[in-house]
């Protein structure tokens, strides 16, 4: 049992002299201080990475909403203008200024519609990439 105290004695002095010294504390505590400093910092920084997105997306909203106002501005002018109103009551109502003629077409015949449909494609095809090179290079 003494033996059991003794050791324990001697590891309490030991920690007590040589361990729990001042320069220990200070180094201890000056360690302590700046993890925390650095720990807040990061926090802090990384916050204000998040709140500077935030910011950022509000802006682009806000623009892009601005713009969407401005678009429906200029189309509700374009509405109100003597122009708009014209070409509408000319396709809607079939409205004609004085000296017009309207024409009303038959729709397409089936052969007008596949009229170019079987035109013949190998006038069209380019030559290959040997032969365009051949002519740029030789005249060939």
């Amino acid at each position: 049992m003494n033996k059991i105290k003794t050791s324990v004695r001697r590891f309490l002095f030991k920690i007590k002299h040589e361990y729990l010294i001042a320069d220990n504390i200070i180094l201890f505590a000056a360690v302590a201080l700046s993890l925390l400093f650095t720990f807040y910092s990061v926090t802090a920084m990384s916050r204000n990475w998040e709140l500077a997105n935030r910011v950022a997306t509000a802006d682009r909203n806000r623009a892009l909403l601005q713009v969407e106002v401005e678009t429906m501005e200029l189309e509700n002018e374009y509405y109100k203008s003597e122009e708009y109103q014209e070409l509408a009551a000319r396709h809607f109502q079939n409205k004609k200024l004085p000296g017009e003629n309207l024409v009303y077409l038959p729709a397409n015949s089936d052969y007008a519609k596949n009229k170019h449909k079987n035109a013949d494609l190998s006038s069209r095809q380019t030559p290959s990439n040997i032969a365009q090179w051949m002519k740029f290079l030789f005249g060939i």
